[in-house]
């Protein structure tokens, strides 16, 4: 197979989060490759250049099935979905009340079920598609004070393995990235020394970029991994090795 200079020339993804750090960097390099891309992010969050955007409270099931049959409705195809969007509510187990621990499953895991369920349909209609979930090294480790987010990445992974065994025979593919550290604004307001302590457990000694993550995604939506479905890419820089 060839290399194409747009390899996802003709398609439509459909990407969550596409107002922050790493879902914008989702959203331009897809539209360098070729794609179309509708951007579905929370009310006054910020909007991607060059993209559609419908506003979306992905923690609200209805507002999830209103944005898919607008996006089906305008554009008659979704062939990638990318689900980016994901909050933190950090606390410590006894102090984490159930909101807390609600709101970050809601947002982060409950939404990729809603999309993947109202998705499949459409993607099925058109011979198949290409999902990714972006879910995190800690969802493999675990995260002291962090038990809701982590939770929700390590559902992240148990819902892209079986989706993918349920969705391949349609053609539908079905992976996840798993980012280590990411440079973000969010990540900027970290302590320093957390900061250096990511880097310093990180066999490459860099901390990475919204770019990497976004770089992974593009590989996974494409038909460079035509033959890759179930699967956990780590974009961690060898982190959790250490």
């Amino acid at each position: 197979m060839s290399l194409h200079p747009s390899p996802l020339a003709g398609k439509l993804a459909l990407v969550t989060g596409g107002g922050g750090a790493i879902g914008a960097a989702i959203v331009a390099l897809f539209q360098a490759a070729g794609a179309s891309v509708v951007s579905a992010d929370r009310p006054g969050a910020p909007l991607p250049d060059g993209a559609a955007s419908l506003p979306t409270d992905l923690g609200e099931r209805t507002q999830i099935e209103t944005l898919i049959a607008e996006v089906d409705r305008r554009h008659g195809r979704i062939d990638i979905l990318v689900h980016c969007a994901g909050i933190a509510r950090d606390s410590v187990l006894w102090k984490m009340s159930p909101e807390q621990w609600s709101e970050v499953l809601k947002v982060n895991l409950d939404a990729a079920f809603h999309l993947l369920r109202l998705c499949a349909p459409v993607m099925r209609r058109a011979g198949g598609g290409t999902v990714a979930l972006v879910s995190s090294i800690n969802g493999q480790r675990g995260k002291f004070g962090q038990a809701n987010y982590v939770a929700s990445k390590a559902g992240l992974i148990g819902l892209a393995k079986t989706a993918a065994l349920e969705l391949g025979g349609f053609g539908i593919r079905v992976n996840c990235v798993a980012p280590g550290w990411i440079e973000t604004p969010l990540t900027a307001k970290v302590p320093e020394e957390f900061r250096e302590r990511a880097r310093a457990e990180t066999p490459l000694h860099r901390l990475g970029q919204p770019e990497d993550v976004a770089n992974a995604v593009l590989f996974l939506c494409s038909e460079m991994s035509r033959h890759v479905t179930g699967q956990v890419l780590r974009v961690d820089g060898g982190q959790l090795m250490a």
